[in-house]
């Protein structure tokens, strides 16, 4: 089975870009990534991209959080016995700012975890198809073809007003 290849639609214009983005929607190529200059929203739109799974590590190590810190300031005031005043020695009021601590820190840390993991970092081959055109004032869409195919996507970025960059790989 033919290996896919790379050509890489270099554009001047987020209007241009945008466009053949919507052009590539019936096409049979694959847009694997695109390359901005500056953060768009126009861009974004047009990916179509899925809303994230993110907030389910967050709410999963905020549940967490919150029950490990009650369950710490259970233990603690279990293990010690220091009663106060007459005071009962598990006092829930105070122990909720524990857990509330806690989730708060439960939270960040399973939001990291899963913003590395849902990622993919580290990402080590980031450059491979990359022009550094993409960084100044150039827009990049990168597009996978079957092995011979490459001209035929070449060309379709050349009607959408951009330039084509193939790829050879080792």
């Amino acid at each position: 089975m033919p290996a896919d290849k790379y050509v890489l639609g270099l554009f001047t214009s987020e209007d241009k870009t945008v466009s053949a983005m919507q052009a590539m929607s019936e096409a049979p190529w694959q847009i694997e990534r695109v390359h901005s200059p500056i953060p768009s929203e126009r861009i974004l739109d047009s990916l179509a991209v899925k809303k994230s799974r993110l907030g389910y590590f967050t709410l999963a190590g905020g549940i967490v959080g919150f029950f490990a810190g009650l369950a710490l300031a259970v233990f603690t005031a279990t293990r010690w016995h220091l009663i106060v005043w007459g005071k009962p020695v598990v006092a829930w009021i105070p122990f909720f700012i524990v857990g509330f601590e806690f989730t708060i820190l439960f939270s960040v840390l399973a939001n990291v975890l899963g913003l590395i993991m849902l990622s993919d970092l580290p990402d080590l081959n980031w450059s491979e198809h990359y022009d550094p055109r993409c960084s100044g004032d150039h827009f990049g869409i990168l597009a996978r073809c079957p092995d011979g195919r490459q001209q035929e996507l070449a060309e379709f970025f050349r009607t959408q007003g951009g330039e084509p960059r193939l790829f050879e790989e080792n």
